[in-house]
């Protein structure tokens, strides 16, 4: 058998497993964030979230590089990824990326207080502390699009409300 076949073969075996975009944001804590500065020079980092209805929060200092780059306004790029030790294998972690829309929310705003507050019974009273910090701010990730993989032949497009849009069955992987 040559390699196409193969590979042809490993593709009609792979199928794909039942999205569960909501079940991983929910398992989450944080989110990796990508972002770019004025120069275009890329930065990652992460933060800890609330998602309140569709819209993703963070509560992020200004000592980060990335902060900035959010309150300017330029595009992201944020990934929920399965914890290294409860994967089965390495190379189909799940994962869930999405572009984004930032905006940032006026302190003391009615908005800042229901955020806020979620952030704290989600990630315990160390958010009282730096909320009070006047170089944290809070901001607004809006989902725009993205795409979602759980396993080999398992990937799928996401919409702005995380939901699946349909299989990305159209592309197959190619070998030499």
């Amino acid at each position: 058998m040559n390699h196409t076949n193969t590979q042809d073969e490993a593709n009609r075996k792979a199928k794909p497993v039942a999205p569960k975009v909501k079940e991983l944001i929910e398992r989450t804590k944080s989110i990796v964030l990508a972002t770019v500065d004025a120069e275009g020079n890329p930065n990652s980092s992460y933060a800890p979230f609330v998602q309140v209805d569709n819209t993703l929060y963070i509560l992020v200092s200004f000592m980060a590089k990335h902060t900035k780059n959010l309150a300017d306004g330029r595009k992201t790029s944020i990934m929920f990824i399965e914890d290294e030790s409860a994967t089965k294998q390495i190379y189909a972690r799940e994962r869930l990326t999405i572009e984004a829309a930032a905006s940032q929310v006026e302190r003391d705003s009615e908005k800042w207080n229901t955020v806020v507050t979620k952030l704290k019974e989600t990630h315990g009273k160390v958010v009282d502390v730096i909320a009070e910090m006047q170089d944290f701010i809070l901001i607004a990730l809006q989902p725009v699009k993205g795409s979602y993989v759980n396993g080999f032949g398992s990937a799928y497009f996401v919409d702005e409300n995380l939901e699946i849009l349909e299989h990305r069955n159209d592309v197959n992987h190619q070998s030499k």
